[in-house]
């Protein structure tokens, strides 16, 4: 029984060590990138999961911005939050643009938990910079995730309904660009995967971002 008890424990120790650390290699070469090739100054920092990461052309959607993209793997809140101080307040940003927490949801935390992981992020960010600028993009609806639909959408009405109280912080509903007429996924914005988006998807979330980011 002792043996089996101190199995599970070394296997929930390493599986713990390895969700924490599994986007280091990621980190660590933004980090080299930085010092030769610095990043622009006073950015408006995009920070998130692979919605992001894949968004390559995201400097001429906004040519006129000073934009820095970090967003990585196919990460969660919890990742975000655990390389803060790394991907954040290291760029010193005028305005902070997250999109994150669909992942969460899609390997099994409910939108109360997911929103609590939310929370402890933006509560970081307050902490270091109170007056800086903060978008959160909501989940979007993936058709390969559409059966997740109502726990997506619990997440982004809390996220919402928080943000409304705070100043310096807006919230983006995309789901409106981003439905057909039968209020289901518009399959042409979507990869083969029905997750990641085609160009027309990034075309859609750019003209609804713009109006949003600071001059």
């Amino acid at each position: 029984m002792k043996v089996t008890l101190l199995y599970a424990f070394v296997l929930l120790f390493t599986f713990s060590s390895y969700a924490q650390n599994k986007y280091e290699g990621e980190i660590k070469a933004f980090e080299e990138q930085d010092k030769t090739n610095p990043p622009v100054k006073d950015p408006i920092l995009f920070v998130g999961s692979s919605s992001l990461r894949l968004w390559s052309d995201i400097k001429e959607a906004f040519p006129d911005k000073p934009v820095l993209n970090r967003g990585f793997g196919g990460s969660t809140l919890t990742d975000v939050s655990y390389y803060y101080k790394r991907l954040i307040p290291v760029y010193k940003p005028k305005q902070i643009v997250i999109y994150c927490g669909e992942n969460d949801i899609a390997g099994g935390k409910s939108a109360k938990d997911t929103y609590m992981e939310f929370f402890k992020l933006y509560a970081k960010i307050r902490k270091d910079m109170p007056q800086v600028p903060v978008l959160f993009i909501s989940a979007k609806p993936a058709p390969s995730r559409w059966a997740k639909r109502a726990e997506m959408q619990e997440f982004n009405r809390l996220v919402s309904s928080f943000l409304d109280g705070e100043e310096d912080a807006d919230y983006l509903d995309v789901w409106p660009v981003m439905l057909n007429a039968d209020l289901r996924p518009e399959p042409t914005l979507y990869k083969s995967d029905s997750l990641h988006m085609t160009p027309e998807g990034y075309r859609r979330w750019a003209e609804v971002i713009k109006p949003l980011l600071v001059d």
